[in-house]
């Protein structure tokens, strides 16, 4: 993406703002990449994969803008996103014999068509705002609006608590690379506590896991459809 100073000559990206606005394209196709995936495990990595790429950008933007408290940041955000989280999923998976992601009401390659649609619109609806930041470029606000949207898609589309969890837990990552575009700068202390928010989700969603497992003895949601009778 090129940039136009107030000159009105056009100016190439820094280096700095492209390695921004590709690790931001990384997290979007990696939630591409959970949307497409079959197994749960499979899902369980990519998420981690995700988050740890989320964390890296922080350390970018940290170095690049001159934030050491974004250091801070990313290791919390590592050590909580991509190993704990993944973790506590995992270790609730043993007691399930399901590996194969439940389907949804649309085909594999129908999902990624809708996701592709939803993600575009996303992009151009954001970009047609014209919101600049001086963190980030405004691209990698766009694609964190679309890394939300497809999110969105993948907690709909599929029927069974793992996928439902991991969309809303990716969900919370694009969250986090939007407010590292327009709020990197907030205080350490807010940042920490929208952390904190998602370990609560995981403690909700580990009650729901485990209960609904319990119940129906499978991971598929499915069956819940009945209750609406």
């Amino acid at each position: 993406m090129c940039l136009t100073g107030s000159t009105g000559v056009v100016m190439a990206p820094t280096v700095f703002e492209g390695t921004a606005s590709t690790i931001a394209m990384i997290v979007l196709l990696l939630e591409f990449l959970m949307l497409r995936s079959a197994l749960l495990r499979a899902q369980v990595r990519l998420y981690a994969a995700q988050s740890t790429v989320v964390s890296i950008l922080a350390a970018v933007i940290a170095h690049g803008r001159s934030l050491p408290e974004l250091y801070v940041l990313a290791v919390i955000s590592f050590a909580l996103k991509a190993v704990l989280v993944p973790w506590v999923i995992s270790r609730m998976m043993r007691d399930s014999a399901t590996e194969i992601a439940g389907s949804g009401v649309l085909g594999v390659a129908s999902e990624v068509i809708v996701s592709i649609g939803v993600a575009t619109f996303g992009f151009f609806a954001v970009g047609a705002l014209h919101i600049h930041s001086p963190v980030l470029p405004s691209a990698a606000l766009s694609l964190a609006v679309a890394v939300v949207l497809v999110s969105f898609v993948l907690m709909i589309v599929r029927r069974d608590v793992i996928s439902q969890s991991i969309g809303f837990f990716s969900l919370e990552n694009g969250v986090s690379l939007a407010s590292l575009v327009v709020a990197a700068g907030m205080p350490l202390i807010l940042e920490v506590a929208f952390l904190f928010d998602l370990l609560v989700a995981v403690v909700v969603f580990g009650i729901l896991m485990r209960t609904h497992h319990r119940h129906a003895e499978s991971l598929s949601t499915a069956d819940l459809t009945s209750l609406r009778d």
